[in-house]
């Protein structure tokens, strides 16, 4: 049989025992007997009784809940990569006692939407939240950071911006894109382009800078025509690759992105009949799960991901827990997957 809703009131009465002594038991204070505690306890799992949420938020107890937002037009339940990161989160989280509310946030510009996450703050239904995929300067994170609550952000480089509440994790775009360069460079490759990323987000700005960088070193001209723009998504690679196989002259080789750019490409290549690597080295960045498995096998730069994940959930939750806290920067590490899209050239 359903039981009725239940109080503190009532759990006291019932184990005859002052509302105070009840308060005590469930916040597990040392100061209770062992036999009230246990004749406490008895009564309240009887009646399956849980102390009501918004009375504990006002009596400034933690709710330990984190909020993951991933800010996305619309990939994100096809897209492996999105999922392991959602997962990398949940599970950090839960080994440390919280718990994770996910939300997809298709447009940041939108007014109802900003209103219905800063609500979620506003209400304390969460302690703080983690955003992933948002734009460098995103107004909704720099509002829920002015005002005090703690953000933990992927991607974002704003210097000036050290707030104690503000935690970032990025990724070493340079090494990553100096290690696919010189890799193709020693394959004897002198014309190289690139497949971008979104350039409102910091990896999309920071990896092109990267692989403006890394040609320069090498001594290679960085053409123009052959930096095709784009976004993360698959469908970007694919279209980006169409528009770069409309030139008269193609490069010998491209870096993507991301992989999922890589895998876009391959197609719109394998569509007009054209082989990888036979006609064009690919190489891409992040070292999805399918890299492996696709046709042929993706060469990438591998991104730790999980380990970057773990410490960024880490420090949210210690943040919350501790106030401020003395902290390293967070970086993923970065390191070259050799596997069957690119092959050397003859040198001229």
């Amino acid at each position: 049989m359903k039981k009725t809703e239940i109080n503190s009131i009532e759990i006291a009465r019932l184990a005859g025992v002052s509302r105070s002594t009840v308060s005590r038991v469930i916040n597990n204070y040392t100061n209770v007997p062992p036999a009230t505690r246990e004749k406490v306890m008895r009564v309240i799992e009887a009646y399956n009784y849980y102390p009501n949420l918004s009375a504990q938020v006002l009596a400034g107890k933690k709710t330990r809940t984190i909020g993951l937002f991933l800010i996305d037009a619309g990939h994100v339940s096809s897209d492996m990569l999105t999922n392991m990161l959602i997962v990398n989160v949940i599970e950090h989280a839960s080994a440390l006692g919280y718990y994770v509310l996910t939300n997809i946030i298709r447009n940041p510009s939108d007014s109802d939407t900003c209103r219905s996450v800063k609500e979620i703050f506003y209400q304390r239904r969460i302690d703080g939240g983690v955003f992933i995929g948002a734009a460098n300067h995103e107004p909704l994170i720099e509002d829920l950071i002015a005002e005090g609550f703690v953000a933990a952000v992927v991607d974002q480089e704003l210097p000036g911006h050290d707030e104690p509440n503000r935690i970032t994790a990025n990724y070493d775009n340079q090494t990553g894109m100096e290690l696919a360069v010189n890799y193709l460079a020693d394959l004897h490759h002198t014309s190289i382009g690139i497949l971008n990323g979104d350039m409102k987000r910091l990896s999309g700005r920071t990896k092109y800078e990267g692989f403006q960088h890394a040609m320069k070193q090498r001594g290679l001209a960085v053409r123009e025509q052959w930096a095709i723009p784009g976004d993360f998504h698959k469908e970007s690679g694919y279209q980006a690759m169409t528009r770069l196989l409309e030139q008269s002259e193609l490069p010998t080789a491209i870096v993507a992105a991301n992989d999922s750019i890589a895998f876009g490409a391959i197609r719109a290549m394998k569509e007009r009949g054209l082989q990888v690597p036979g006609d064009l080295s690919i190489i891409g960045f992040d070292d999805h799960a399918l890299s492996s498995m696709h046709q042929p096998a993706l060469t990438t730069i591998k991104v730790d991901f999980p380990a970057m994940l773990q410490q960024l959930t880490t420090t949210l939750i210690q943040t919350i827990e501790n106030g401020t806290i003395t902290r390293e920067p967070i970086v993923a590490g970065s390191t070259l997957i050799i596997r069957q899209s690119c092959s050397p050239i003859t040198p001229k």
